[in-house]
């Protein structure tokens, strides 16, 4: 009896032993185990988000002509208007659910509000099968100015290039032709003077490629603004004075004596010293080509908050409301046979305005027809000696194009550069 009693305790001793092992394992395994993993969105729940968020407007359309999901995108596209395919789309979208091919559907509106640009939306139509069709609307509207800008830049190039070569051309006939040494002399000047005109046109044609490519320009250090424009003035003096020497047929453009400039600023900006002087160069020759000769061409330096302004004053011919946006595309002039008479490409405001963007400035314009015009480069100022210097990149960079009106720009004054 005492034996039995003894064995049934040393059994139920082994078997609580054996549960409080097994019971502290299991404990373990769940307490690092951690929180149970909550469960993720299924596959369909992350197909409707991205049909929403899509930058695309998406829209599937049954058998029956009834849009079954779509995005706001699509709305905003004009693909669907009050739930429905639009009209142009609902025909397609019947043709390719019946077994049509894929096809493109042209959703541009018909017109635009005056002053906006017009917008290019492309629909793709495509079969999902069991009667249901997938739209993919997109607004190529970018896409197609850019290739117009390229259409008319090859053929403004072409254009551009044509004029110089065919004088070339003819010129070189009748220095063939000449039997008069004055004659040949003439021609020969002529020659030369167009040769100059298409080698300016092909570097500015260089310059401004560099400008609107992908090459990160240097890093932009601290130049002297006094310096640069003392540069820019001797470019524009040192051709001018040796065609007024040689008595060529520029020789009425000599600048000397024309610019009134304001005192040393002392100033410095952070920027590329080479694209500042061309930039500044390209300002103070289109002044002096669109001014009256002998009348003065103002500058004027001064610092506003963080940036550093210069200004280009002239008493010319002005430029016209309608024409003051535009005066920085490229070939655009405002008066094409003043142009062609001082050798002007119609391609140096095109730089500046790069020139500017590239150092996360501006150029702003202030013109009266009649009157004159202004032109202001505005460029950041370098921080002082004891700031840390941040360098600058061109791609990083923006733009800012503003043109001022009268009410906030005064007259040109004949004593110096304007506010």
């Amino acid at each position: 009896m005492t034996a039995s009693v003894l064995v049934t305790v040393v059994v139920a001793l082994v078997a609580a032993t054996l549960g409080a092992v097994v019971g502290a394992a299991a404990v373990r395994r769940r307490a690092g185990a951690g929180p149970e993993r909550s469960r993720g969105p299924t596959v369909a729940e992350l197909l409707a988000r991205l049909v929403r968020r899509s930058q695309s407007g998406i829209a599937v359309i049954n058998r029956f002509g009834d849009v079954v999901l779509s995005n706001e995108r699509a709305e905003a596209l004009g693909a669907v208007v009050d739930a429905r395919p639009a009209p142009r789309l609902a025909a397609a979208a019947e043709k390719v659910a019946a077994g049509g091919e894929a096809c493109e559907v042209d959703l541009s509106p018909a017109s635009h509000p005056p002053g906006s640009t017009p917008q290019t939306i492309v629909a793709h139509v495509r079969s999902l099968g069991d009667g249901f069709v997938v739209v993919d609307a997109t607004d190529t509207s970018a896409a197609v100015r850019l290739e117009a800008v390229r259409r008319d830049f090859v053929a403004n190039v072409g254009h551009e290039l044509k004029t110089p070569v065919g004088a070339l051309a003819v010129l070189a006939e009748a220095v063939l032709d000449a039997d008069d040494p004055d004659e040949v002399a003439h021609f020969a000047t002529r020659i030369l003077n167009e040769s100059h005109r298409l080698g300016a046109l092909v570097t500015e044609l260089i310059s401004l490629s560099r400008l609107q490519g992908a090459d990160r320009l240097p890093e932009l250090v601290r130049v002297d603004v006094d310096e640069v424009l003392a540069e820019a003035i001797h470019r524009v003096r040192v051709p001018a004075e040796a065609a007024a020497s040689a008595g060529g047929d520029d020789a009425g453009s000599d600048p000397r004596g024309r610019f009134l400039l304001d005192e040393p600023s002392g100033l410095e900006v952070a920027g590329d010293r080479t694209l500042l002087v061309t930039a500044l160069a390209n300002l103070l020759e289109n002044a002096v080509a669109y001014s009256p000769e002998g009348t003065p061409v103002s500058v004027r330096r001064r610092r506003q908050g963080d940036r550093v302004e210069i200004s280009v004053t002239d008493r010319g011919i002005g430029i016209a409301p309608e024409h003051q946006q535009r005066v920085f595309e490229r070939f655009f002039r405002v008066d094409p046979a003043r142009s062609r008479a001082t050798g002007g490409t119609g391609l140096g405001l095109a730089i500046v305005k790069h020139v500017a963007a590239n150092h996360g400035g501006e150029v702003r314009l202030w013109s009266e027809p009649g009157v004159g015009s202004t032109f202001t480069l505005r460029v950041p100022a370098a921080p002082a000696e004891d700031e840390p210097e941040t360098p600058l990149h061109g791609l990083e960079a923006g733009l800012a194009l503003t043109t001022a009106g009268p009410g906030t720009h005064p007259t040109p004054s004949v004593t110096g550069g304007t506010t």
